[in-house]
C-alpha cells in the first residue's frame, strides 16, 4: 500500500492500514486539515468538489462531503466532473478552495484529493506545508450541530465549460463544423466519456467513434495516454479512415492525439502544436516546464516572441507564466494552460484549439506535425545509495559542464545547443531521474548514457 503526502495533494493506493494507504481515516484527517485551512485562509466556507470515475470514488467522496460538512462548510458537489471543470467551477462559485478526486494517469487503485485556492489553481508549496502541518497537529475543530454544513448537488458545469471555451475568440465552431472531422475517441472509461463527446458534439462534430467512453472507472488498458497503450485506437483510426483520434486521462488535464495514418502525434507536441496556433494569432510568451521538448522554444522564437522554462510541476508553470504574461503554456505530458480560459490543464480547450487550427490550415494531423522541428526525448534513471547526497553529486556534474548553459532551477538543466539533458532527485527514492533531448533517438539515449558514464565517474573518485 502507497500514501504519498505532497504540497498539491494527498495520493495513494486505497486499503491498508491507516497511514499507509488511502484509508478512510487518512482521507478524513487530510480533508478535515484542507477544509480547516480554507477557513483560516479566506474566511470563506464553501468548496466546490468533484470526482472522475474511478471505483472508489463515490466510498471517498462521501467520505470528504461528510467530513467538510462536520467543518460546517457548504459542499458544492458536481458529481462525475474533470479537473478543469473543477477548476473553473470554483471562482465561479466564489468558493475558498475546491477538491478534485482523482489519481490523474494512475491505475484503478490509486486516488488522490487534488487541492485549490480559491482561484481554482493548485496550492503552492507554502500552502501545501501549512495544510499538511494542520495534519500532522489535528488543529481542526468541527462545527456545532446548528451549524453544519450542506451540499449542493451542482450538474451545469458540463454546459458552462463548453460554453466558456465556444466564447472563446480563437474557437471557430462554424470553421470546424464545415471540416466535417471524422474524430475517434478513447477516454479510458472516466469522465472523459461525458465531456469529449459532449464537446465535440458543440464543436459541430457530428462523425465521432466512441472507445471506452462509459464512466464507470473500470480502465481497459493502463490510463497514462502514452504510445505503448494506444494501439487500439490507432488500429481504429485507420479501420475508420478517420481524420484523428483524441485522447484523454481519467480526469481530462491530459491530451493527445493520433494522427491520420495511426501514427502518435505525441503528447510533447500537443503543447506545440496548439502553442504555435495561438502565436500566430495573439503573439505573446510561452512557458513550459523544464523537461518538456525543445520545440515550444523554436516556435516561439518563429513568432518573434519569448520562452521561458519553469519547474517542473503545475503550480510552478503557471507562477512562471503569470510572472511573463505568458499567453499559453503547459508540460509536454499534453497538459495545456490557456490563461484566457483559465490557469490550469485543460484537455477540453486544447481539443478545441486544435481542431479550429487543424480546420484553418487544411492539413493532415501527420503533415502538422512534420512542420514542427523534431525531437527525441530519452528518459533514464540511476539508483544511488540511500546516504547518497545527491545535492553535492549535481553541483560536481555542474562544475564538470560549467561552459555550458545551465540552471538549477530544478535539478540540474545543461544545454548543448539544441540538445538538452535535465537531471532530477526523486523525493521519495535514492534516484536521479535523467531527461535527454536530441534531434534523433540516438543522440538523446548517447548523452544520457554519457551523464550517467560522468555521475559513475564522479561517485568512483569520491
Amino acid at each position: 500500500m502507497t500514501l504519498i503526502k505532497s504540497i498539491s495533494g494527498i495520493r495513494g493506493t486505497i486499503g491498508g492500514i491507516a497511514g499507509d494507504g488511502l484509508t478512510p481515516i487518512d482521507i478524513v484527517k487530510f480533508t478535515a486539515a484542507y477544509g480547516s485551512w480554507v477557513i483560516q485562509n479566506t474566511g470563506i466556507r464553501k468548496i466546490v468538489l468533484g470526482r472522475d470515475a474511478r471505483i472508489s470514488g463515490e466510498m471517498v467522496n462521501n467520505l470528504v462531503t461528510g467530513t467538510l460538512l462536520g467543518l460546517g462548510i457548504e459542499v458544492i458537489d458536481l458529481g462525475l466532473s474533470t479537473t478543469p471543470t473543477v477548476e473553473i467551477a470554483v471562482p465561479m462559485e466564489k468558493a475558498g478552495g475546491g477538491i478534485i478526486l482523482t489519481a490523474s494517469h494512475n491505475p484503478k487503485q490509486w486516488n488522490a484529493l487534488k487541492l485549490l485556492n480559491e482561484k481554482g489553481e493548485f496550492i503552492n508549496d507554502a500552502n501545501g506545508k501549512e495544510v499538511l502541518d494542520i495534519a500532522e497537529k489535528s488543529e481542526f475543530a468541527f462545527a456545532d450541530v446548528d451549524d453544519l454544513g450542506k451540499v449542493t448537488y451542482d450538474d451545469t458545469y458540463l454546459q458552462k465549460h463548453i460554453d466558456a471555451i465556444l466564447a472563446l475568440p480563437l474557437v471557430d465552431v462554424e470553421l470546424i463544423r464545415k471540416a466535417d472531422f471524422k474524430v475517434v475517441i478513447d477516454c479510458v472509461n472516466s469522465t472523459g466519456g461525458i465531456f469529449i463527446p459532449a464537446l465535440l458534439k458543440a464543436l459541430g462534430v457530428n462523425t465521432v467513434y466512441e472507445l471506452y467512453c462509459t464512466p464507470d472507472g473500470e480502465f481497459p488498458h493502463n490510463p497514462e495516454p502514452l504510445p505503448e497503450n494506444l494501439t487500439e485506437i490507432s488500429k481504429v483510426v485507420q479501420e475508420e479512415k478517420a481524420d484523428l483520434g483524441i485522447v484523454v486521462d481519467p480526469d481530462v488535464d491530459r491530451l493527445c492525439f493520433v494522427a491520420e495514418d495511426g501514427s502518435m502525434f505525441g503528447e510533447e507536441y500537443t503543447l506545440v502544436a496548439v502553442a504555435d496556433y495561438v502565436l500566430k494569432n495573439t503573439p505573446g510568451n510561452t512557458v513550459s516546464n523544464l523537461s518538456s521538448t525543445r520545440a515550444l522554444k523554436d516556435v516561439t522564437m518563429w513568432a518573434g516572441t519569448e520562452y521561458h522554462a519553469a519547474a517542473v510541476g503545475e503550480v510552478n508553470v503557471v507562477n512562471q507564466m503569470k510572472a511573463v504574461n505568458a499567453i499559453i503554456g503547459g508540460e509536454g505530458n499534453g497538459g495545456i494552460i490557456y490563461p484566457e480560459l483559465h490557469y490550469g490543464r485543460d484537455a477540453l480547450v486544447g481539443v478545441a484549439l486544435f481542431l479550429t487550427q487543424l480546420a484553418q490550415s487544411g492539413k493532415s494531423v501527420s503533415e502538422l506535425k512534420s512542420s514542427y522541428p523534431s525531437y527525441h526525448i530519452s528518459k533514464n534513471k540511476i539508483t544511488l545509495t540511500p546516504e547518497m547526497d545527491i545535492d553535492a553529486l549535481l553541483i560536481k556534474v555542474q562544475d564538470k559542464y560549467k561552459n555550458q548553459p545551465n540552471t538549477t532551477i530544478d535539478g540540474l538543466k545543461i544545454e548543448f545547443d539544441k540538445e538538452w539533458v535535465h537531471l532530477r532527485k526523486s523525493n521519495t527514492e535514492p534516484i536521479i531521474r535523467i531527461y535527454s533531448e536530441a534531434e534523433n533517438e540516438a543522440v538523446a539515449e548517447g548523452l544520457a548514457s554519457q551523464i550517467i558514464a560522468d555521475i559513475k565517474e564522479i561517485l568512483n573518485l569520491n
